[in-house]
């Protein structure tokens, strides 16, 4: 058994490397090559390279395809470019623009993992005969008495696990991902040593594809006239001021509102409460009103205990990325759906963002917030967008 978890020599062992020209995937390839694996490095372009090159620090750019070219000769490995352009914009780019037209908050990161990377990548790699697709991502795979497992990186601060619950059960068997286990300085202390150039070179910001991070301007520009004004009014039905559209707004937001708070005995802090794109407005009310205690999700890929409907599991959930986990009961439902039940309210849940299930350190599965209900008062509604 290999350093992979398969039954051959490494220098039998074929890995298609996913390299975006960044530290963590130059370094994947670099420390597979040195164990002796047979390494082919594959780069996708994902969309046009003049907007890319406009846009310093975006993963899969044109100076981030020039970087993993210099790494894979460096290391002394082959090396492609594929255009996955048109997959990209379809899968990825059409679907970001929709979900905030639908007054969702997307993560087209991982639409791009779920519908290009593994997926599109995935079957390349199998048709380049390969054993295994390794990529930089901080997260663990272990090998557990059903298969093969998800599980959080080693380094918290690091852990890519919510970007990855779409990760499929077949697509995980294929997976591996060798820098689980490592912290940031500790990957960037291999790429000096094995004498890459992106040793030092800054992480991703932001989405790949939004330069400057105006996300409202690209989808203005996929979906031209469908970015329409509107009012932004009150939970109690008053008027505050006016809006450029609900795609510049998302749940839970509280700077850049254009309103200021309400007067009262003292001013009161006002939040985006929720999106109703069908009447072009947008309702703010207090951070009370923002307390939800049920999550509808749609869409569910499921890692763990088989669950019939109905059936319920004490877990923690993740409701945005950078979020701690919250205690819950997950409930599968019909469908692909599913109810979380929250033992305690949380703040700012937005449509279109992720709910990912965690059972300690093992990722469950997860699916796509479609809408929300309860609250610190027992009259608070399902939310606009719920399904």
């Amino acid at each position: 058994m290999n350093s992979l978890g398969l039954s051959k020599r490494p220098q039998d062992t074929r890995v298609v490397v996913a390299m975006s020209g960044g530290v963590d995937s130059s370094v994947t390839a670099a420390v597979l090559r040195e164990e002796g694996y047979d390494v082919v490095g594959i780069t996708l372009q994902l969309y046009d390279h003049g907007l890319a090159l406009q846009k310093p620090g975006a993963c899969c750019a044109g100076q981030d395809i020039y970087d993993a070219r210099q790494v894979a000769d460096r290391i002394g490995i082959p090396h492609y470019v594929l255009d996955y352009e048109g997959r990209f914009s379809q899968d990825v780019m059409d679907d970001f623009a929709d979900s905030y037209l639908r007054g969702e908050t997307p993560i087209p990161c991982v639409r791009c993992n779920q519908r290009v990377k593994f997926r599109d990548l995935l079957n390349t790699a199998r048709d380049l005969g390969a054993d295994a697709l390794a990529t930089g991502h901080y997260v663990r795979r272990i090998a557990g008495p059903q298969g093969a497992e998800l599980h959080r990186a080693v380094d918290p601060a690091k852990d890519q696990s919510y970007f990855l619950f779409a990760t499929t059960r077949e697509q995980l068997e294929f997976l591996r991902f060798p820098l689980g286990g490592l912290t940031k300085p500790e990957t960037r202390a291999l790429a000096e040593r094995h004498g890459l150039e992106v040793a030092a070179k800054p992480d991703s910001q932001d989405i790949c594809f939004v330069p400057n991070g105006n996300y409202a301007d690209v989808v203005a520009k996929l979906r031209p006239g469908s970015v329409e004004p509107g009012d932004i009014v009150h939970v109690d039905g008053r008027v505050l001021g006016r809006h450029k559209g609900v795609v510049h707004y998302t749940v839970g937001q509280r700077k850049g509102l254009g309103i200021g708070g309400i007067r009262g005995q003292e001013e009161e802090a006002l939040y985006v409460v929720r999106l109703e794109p069908a009447r072009r407005r947008v309702v703010v009310g207090p951070r009370r009103d923002l307390a939800r205690s049920l999550v509808m999700v749609r869409d569910v890929n499921w890692l763990g205990p088989d669950l019939a409907e109905g059936d319920g599991i004490e877990v923690s959930v993740k409701l945005r990325s950078a979020q701690p986990a919250a205690a819950a009961i997950w409930r599968a439902g019909p469908d692909g759906s599913a109810r979380v039940e929250l033992q305690e309210p949380q703040h700012g849940i937005a449509p279109g963002q992720a709910c990912v299930v965690y059972l300690g350190d093992r990722v469950l599965g997860g699916g796509w917030i479609s809408g929300t209900a309860g609250g610190v008062d027992a009259g608070a509604g399902v939310s606009e967008t719920a399904a």
